[in-house]
């Protein structure tokens, strides 16, 4: 009977530890990240515009989704573990995440990213510096020149609401006197000058953020000439850029 006894207990013994490392398995793949985590975390910004990228995950035949996330700089110090979901990019395929949107301070931002399929999901991962909106590239806008009878008229780019342009501009003759006009907003006309026959007036134009307390440098300067007649006739990039007077002696706001 005592061996019978013992037998029992070596085949229960035996069933117990197959069951076991059988579940292990299971319970290691609920725990660890299947899919490898997004690399190479940057952030393109121009103007204002903030693009988070990362190198995508590859899974061939699959499709695989990505989620984004974000930290201000009140998270950050006070309350680390709240990640807040980025405005845009809830299970996005592309590898890219127009952040614009989530940016709404000159703070740093902590930014992370995570691939999903399926019920699979990768760790997280982190941009490598916290991004502070005040490192965005800047560039000269746009601008049309044209005329309204014998007025000189300017027309920018429109760069969104959080963008000014201060507008220099000058008669092309030896001393002439520099104005500068305060240009509030783009994408529309504003008269500059009243222009004298035969003469030539030049045009330069930069970018301000008052948000970030910058500004771009100067676009090209162009120059314009009105003949008698009341002919317009642009000269198309005779100046260099930022050339011309440079000091300002007048100052007008629009």
């Amino acid at each position: 009977m005592q061996t019978f006894t013992m037998i029992l207990e070596e085949v229960w013994t035996s069933l117990f530890m197959w069951f076991v490392y059988a579940l292990i398995p299971c319970l290691h793949t609920d725990e660890v990240a299947v899919l490898p985590a997004p690399q190479n975390l940057s952030v393109l910004s121009t103007n204002m515009k903030h693009l988070l990228m990362w190198s995508p995950v590859i899974v061939p035949g699959e499709t695989v989704y990505y989620s984004v996330e974000y930290q201000g700089e009140y998270e950050s110090l006070y309350m680390s573990h709240i990640w807040i979901p980025s405005s845009w990019c809830s299970l996005t395929e592309d590898p890219e995440c127009d952040v614009t949107d989530d940016i709404t301070a000159t703070v740093p931002y902590n930014l992370r990213v995570r691939a999903t399929l399926g019920s699979q999901t990768s760790t997280w991962s982190i941009l490598k510096h916290p991004f502070n909106r005040n490192s965005t590239i800047l560039t000269p806008p746009g601008m049309e020149i044209t005329k309204d009878g014998f007025h000189l008229v300017i027309k920018l780019e429109d760069l969104g609401p959080q963008f000014e342009f201060l507008v220099a501009y000058w008669r092309r003759e030896p001393g002439a006197e520099e104005r500068v006009k305060m240009v509030r907003s783009g994408g529309i006309p504003v008269h500059l000058e009243t222009m004298e026959p035969w003469a030539a007036y030049c045009v330069k134009a930069q970018t301000f953020v008052k948000a970030i307390g910058r500004y771009s440098t100067f676009s090209q300067t162009e120059c314009v000439e009105v003949q008698e007649n009341n002919q317009f006739t642009p000269e198309v990039n005779q100046l260099q850029k930022g050339r011309g007077p440079s000091l300002c002696h007048g100052r007008d706001v629009f």
